[in-house]
């Protein structure tokens, strides 16, 4: 099978670790394992998140004070080079015999897309109200609070055209294992001359590894987490894992935006453009999830959803 893999971006950083490299490169070697079991036996296209690494660079950037912070766009290609690196390496090690390529990939959006009236992906550090609101003003940010502080929120657009599409197919039929369309891709605008440019915001990644796996005509899409499963009563005492759904009843969940919701976005589109199958579940199970014996399972049904036992079980 030709698989896109989606990985979340906490397989490099997770949940209150430090932003040292010497972690991010201890807990890819983990992810490259997982990967690599799915990678003996089946075609794999790599993408992954970033939003750890995007808000450290962030922070550097901002520690230079004599040089205006540098825009998004460039930072999300600094870290779609610096986390491709440590996922080649790490898989090279478990795949000594295969060839890979890490690319750098511009995703097109709109400049119209209606989020960028009103942003709200938040970006970079954590500011106390007073500063937040002086760089609002110094650099045209928009701000908004975000616990006891203010951060700045930048727009989320949809995902319209993989760039360097034809690059990926090129290098996929050579068999190499690609990883690309890093952080949800570079956004990027073309204007009715083809010229193109940087835009500043956030594509989400779970959204553009749908139109890769689609653009791909890959026939399974897989997006781990650290979550071994949707879950149907989330915060109750009656939390069950969903073990298979068809895209409709997965909306149905309401899923916050936060959370779940853009990865079972992402599996339905994917699902109801191609007709394959998408999984969603937790990076250790990679395997089992793609043989049907774990996570959750996304497929065209007039089944009911199925529900297994409570995650902590």
């Amino acid at each position: 099978m030709r698989i896109v893999i989606a990985l979340g971006g906490n397989a490099l950083l997770m949940r209150g670790q430090s932003m040292e490299a010497s972690v991010q490169a201890a807990n890819v070697v983990e992810a490259a394992r997982s990967i690599a079991n799915v990678a003996r036996e089946h075609e794999v296209v790599l993408t992954h998140g970033n939003g750890p690494q995007v808000g450290l660079l962030a922070l550097q950037s901002a520690a230079f004070h004599d040089v205006l912070p540098y825009p998004l766009d460039v930072l999300g290609a600094e870290s779609e080079g610096l986390i491709g690196y440590l996922l080649e390496q790490a898989l090279q090690n478990e795949l000594p015999e295969r060839d890979f390529a890490s690319l750098l990939t511009r995703v097109e959006v709109d400049p119209h897309d209606p989020a960028f009236i009103n942003p709200t992906k938040p970006v970079g550090p954590v500011y106390v109200e007073a500063e937040a609101r002086r760089l609002a003003a110094a650099y045209g940010w928009s701000i908004a609070a975000d616990g006891s502080g203010y951060r700045r929120v930048v727009a989320s657009p949809q995902p319209k055209r993989i760039l360097e599409m034809p690059a990926i197919r090129v290098l996929v039929d050579a068999g190499l294992l690609v990883i690309c369309v890093g952080g949800g891709g570079i956004p990027s605008r073309v204007d009715g001359t083809g010229h193109h440019e940087g835009i500043e915001a956030v594509i989400d990644k779970d959204l553009s590894a749908a139109l890769l796996a689609e653009s791909l005509e890959a026939d399974l899409l897989l997006l781990l987490s650290d979550v071994n499963a949707v879950k149907v009563g989330w915060g109750t005492p009656d939390v069950r894992d969903l073990l298979s759904a068809d895209p409709r009843q997965l909306r149905a969940l309401n899923l916050a935006a936060g959370s779940m919701g853009p990865k079972v976005e992402a599996a339905s589109r994917f699902v109801e453009a191609t007709g394959h199958r998408a999984a969603i579940g937790a990076l250790a199970d990679a395997a089992a999830i793609v043989s049907g014996s774990a996570g959750t399972q996304i497929q065209l049904s007039s089944i009911g959803p199925t529900t297994g036992r409570s995650s902590d079980s």
